[in-house]
């Protein structure tokens, strides 16, 4: 996913969004954390779409990619080259692994260097243009979809246990660490609401039997990591999608207006997802879900955006809007 995205030149100092979201973030994960006896941190898995994608597309033949200037220009650790973040520095999972005192970033599950230790600290599964169905993203050729980034966490398992031990991985991963999903957007916007190529999936199917097949398949996905051992899930829901610059350009709207339909759709889905969460805490033993409310936090921004303009200016904290992708850059 992404938040923002509109075109190149589209530049929004939301660096103060992204900051105080992350602190959010670090919180409940320290929370998450706190429930065991010591202090061991375990690993950081990631799965989504490109608000947290740190260069899994680079190794991909897809038109959603992000190594290209300026994304990266305040990535201190890269120097200011792009990485595939679609972003201008850092993504919120890099940002809140750094407030859990993790010592590097979850590195992408298609680098060539996802080897051996270097998966300890842990593994970035997300995928700009992916989404929850197998359907979404298409329009990009290549992206990698939740079903797909669960297989590659299957492969990830094994490989902690051959590192560490079947007992001590399954204790490891299952005691120590988090799963963070943000991930939902691009249905909406690279499959339901897509220009043209959408309309007759709209005839044959209504919002709400678009939103439940969704919720199934996500269902499933989150049933799947917990029987490879996930316990502590971080799950995102959708933002103000309708409010995007893609949206209200394709829509004809002005600045301060954001497009109904899909804020409406994301509206009705996070509704499910919140149900879906319970739902399934109740079901999975052992099982800790978090709901992330991010649509809120961010319609708090678009709408009083003004008295947050004196909070931003440090370094690091500009926000860049592509056109590529699922036309939202630091999105939630």
């Amino acid at each position: 996913m992404a938040f923002f995205d509109s075109n190149v030149d589209c530049v929004h100092r939301l660096g103060y969004l992204v900051t105080v979201f992350a602190v959010g973030m670090s919180l409940i994960i320290a929370s998450l954390a706190a429930k065991d006896d010591d202090n061991l941190m375990g690993a950081s898995f990631i799965f989504g779409d490109s608000l947290v994608d740190a260069g899994n597309n680079n190794y991909l033949p897809t038109l959603s990619r992000a190594n290209i200037p300026p994304n990266g220009i305040d990535f201190k650790a890269s120097g200011g080259k792009p990485t595939g973040r679609y972003t201008n520095g850092r993504t919120i999972g890099d940002i809140v692994g750094e407030m859990m005192g993790v010592p590097q970033y979850a590195i992408p599950f298609l680098s060539p260097n996802a080897t051996g230790k270097n998966i300890l600290y842990g593994v970035n599964y997300a995928s700009g243009g992916g989404g929850i169905l197998n359907s979404t993203g298409r329009i990009f050729v290549n992206r990698i979809g939740m079903d797909v980034q669960v297989d590659f966490f299957n492969i990830t398992r094994k490989q902690f246990d051959k590192l560490l031990g079947a007992s001590k991985a399954r204790d490891f991963i299952l005691r120590k660490s988090i799963f963070s999903i943000t991930i939902g957007a691009n249905d909406f916007l690279n499959n339901y609401l897509l220009p043209v190529l959408s309309v007759g999936a709209r005839i044959s199917e209504s919002p709400d039997g678009f939103i439940d097949d969704m919720i199934t398949h996500l269902r499933g996905q989150l049933t799947r990591l917990y029987q490879l051992d996930a316990r502590k899930f971080v799950v995102g829901n959708v933002g103000p999608i309708g409010c995007i610059p893609y949206q209200k350009t394709i829509n004809q709207l002005n600045e301060d207006e954001c497009v109904e339909l899909p804020n409406k759709l994301a509206r009705k889905y996070n509704a499910r997802l919140k149900d879906l969460l319970t739902e399934l805490g109740e079901n999975l033993h052992g099982a800790t879900f978090v709901y992330s409310n991010v649509y809120d936090l961010v319609l708090e921004l678009i709408t009083n955006a003004k008295q947050y303009e004196s909070l931003l200016g440090s370094e690091g904290q500009t926000v860049i809007c592509h056109t590529t992708e699922d036309n939202v850059s630091a999105h939630m």
